[in-house]
């Protein structure tokens, strides 16, 4: 996976769909999501690696354009 959409795509085909209106809660609830699936081991150690990594950076982005704009 190499976008959040790749991202929020995968999540579709275990039937989650994200979407609060805040960017980093929905990237937060998305890391989430990954978590689980992978503690159910219901996704394969790669898909969660390069998921989580990811929706990290995102967030982290994210963090620092809001700390910008302020």
């Amino acid at each position: 996976m190499q976008t959040v959409y790749e991202i929020q795509q995968f999540l579709k085909k275990f039937g989650t769909v994200i979407y609060v209106g805040d960017r980093v809660a929905d990237l937060e609830l998305m890391e989430t999501e990954l978590k689980e699936l992978y503690a159910a081991q219901l996704i394969e150690p790669a898909d969660f690696q390069s998921g989580i990594m990811l929706l990290r950076h995102e967030i982290r982005l994210e963090r620092e354009k809001r700390q910008k704009e302020k």
